[in-house]
């Protein structure tokens, strides 16, 4: 089982943003896992198993401060996306759609 933590703040911030370089992303990050960790345990009743479970042993029950151990340790981490590439991709999905919506099979190409 987890150990309780003496300090106030623990993760500590400083150890945070040298994981992920920016409070930006670190709070995006943060965000964005404790989302999926409050939906696996609100999905857990329905048995979808779809979701990923936390990736740490914690005594918090709070999916924010979970998702911030996750980080801490390594267990997640922020990759930067290409805006070229992105702007590529959404095209292509816009196309895809357009094509779809009037009939065709994008995937006939």
């Amino acid at each position: 089982m987890a150990e309780r933590r003496v300090d106030l703040m623990d993760p500590k911030m400083e150890d945070l943003l040298d994981r992920v370089g920016s409070k930006f992303t670190l709070v995006t990050l943060a965000s964005m896992r404790a989302r999926e960790i409050n939906d696996y345990y609100n999905q857990l009743s329905e048995g979808l198993g779809k979701l990923v479970p936390p990736q740490v042993t914690s005594v918090s029950r709070k999916p924010l401060t979970i998702a911030l151990e996750e980080i801490q340790q390594g267990k997640i981490e922020a990759h930067p996306i290409d805006p070229e590439a992105a702007e590529a991709e959404a095209a292509a999905a816009a196309d895809a759609a357009a094509m779809e919506a009037a009939g065709e099979d994008p995937a006939a190409e």
